[in-house]
């Protein structure tokens, strides 16, 4: 019977050796899980030579989108790297568009399903990323993928790489499909609409407008009323359907929506590195290290 390992200790132990999805957890089943013990095993097998990189911090990269024939569905993919020096290369780019190729078409956004996948050459996108590794000298993560699909189109726009939207409309057509996720690239919503909004996070809000408001010192009435239109105000900035439009400031998402009779059935937005802690390096050292790479790779 194959024992059972968490994604979250094969991911442990890839960020611990650098080494591919499917050698960490093989590794972890051999040793029962022992993280140290499949970490000696790697090292003996020579499948850790990325040890030196996998302790170094990959917040650059590229986001990328892959849309289906029918314009129904799409998936949303970023691909990691060290420097945006690497991120702008060509090698780097049609890795990150052949992994969301792949995703689309096996519907993968787990981190084990999206390292197994199978690309255009038969190699696996892991095996890809590692030969990459070995021949570019940087740190190369696959991140995260997420699917979305609707009733009638997905509107997607990339912005220099850096952030990619998808939103799924129903109704409407494909331009007001690429306005919206245009817009959510520049807006960055929460929500889509106030409905969606967690209570939690309603009340929250409701608690810290109420003390700002109380220690104006507003008779109590007064003060109900200010937080109610406060707490609209702050839902309308946060919530897609509340926003202005970035084309049009004089019309909101939701009037624009309303005139064309469509409905928004979701979104999606990735933010290259979003989350990721970043080291403060010397500017000068880092460009120093991009030569020094270039001339290796010459």
């Amino acid at each position: 019977m194959t024992m059972s390992i968490s994604a979250e200790t094969v991911k442990t132990l890839r960020e611990r050796t650098g080494a591919g999805m499917m050698e960490c957890k093989k590794a972890l089943i051999e040793t029962g899980g022992d993280l140290d013990a499949a970490a000696e095993i790697m090292r003996k097998a020579g499948l850790a030579k990325a040890d030196k990189k996998a302790g170094r911090i990959a917040a650059e990269g590229a986001i990328v989108v892959a849309k289906s024939a029918d314009g129904r569905s799409a998936v949303l993919v970023e691909v990691n790297c060290e420097t945006d020096f690497v991120a702008r290369q060509p090698e780097f780019q049609a890795f990150a568009a052949q992994v969301a190729e792949a995703a689309l078409r096996d519907s993968a956004t787990q981190p084990e399903a999206l390292a197994a996948l199978k690309l255009a050459d038969g190699k696996t996108a892991d095996e890809t990323r590692r030969t990459l590794v070995a021949k570019i000298g940087e740190k190369i993560d696959v991140r995260r993928a997420s699917l979305l699909s609707a009733a009638d189109r997905v509107g997607s726009y990339v912005h220099g790489s850096r952030i990619g939207t998808l939103v799924g409309l129903k109704g409407g057509d494909d331009t007001l499909a690429r306005d919206l996720a245009m817009h959510v690239a520049a807006a960055n919503p929460q929500y889509v609409a106030p409905a969606d909004v967690p209570q939690d996070v309603v009340a929250k809000e409701r608690e810290i407008l109420a003390a700002q408001a109380a220690a104006e010192g507003k008779p109590p009435a007064i003060v109900e009323k200010m937080v109610e239109g406060r707490l609209r105000k702050y839902l309308a900035e946060i919530c897609l359907t509340g926003q202005p439009f970035v084309k049009d400031p004089d019309v909101s998402i939701g009037q624009l929506l309303e005139k064309s009779k469509a409905t928004i059935g979701g979104f999606l937005r990735y933010e290259v590195g979003e989350g990721i802690e970043k080291k403060q390096e010397n500017f000068a050292a880092e460009v120093m290290a991009q030569v020094e790479a270039a001339k290796g790779r010459a």
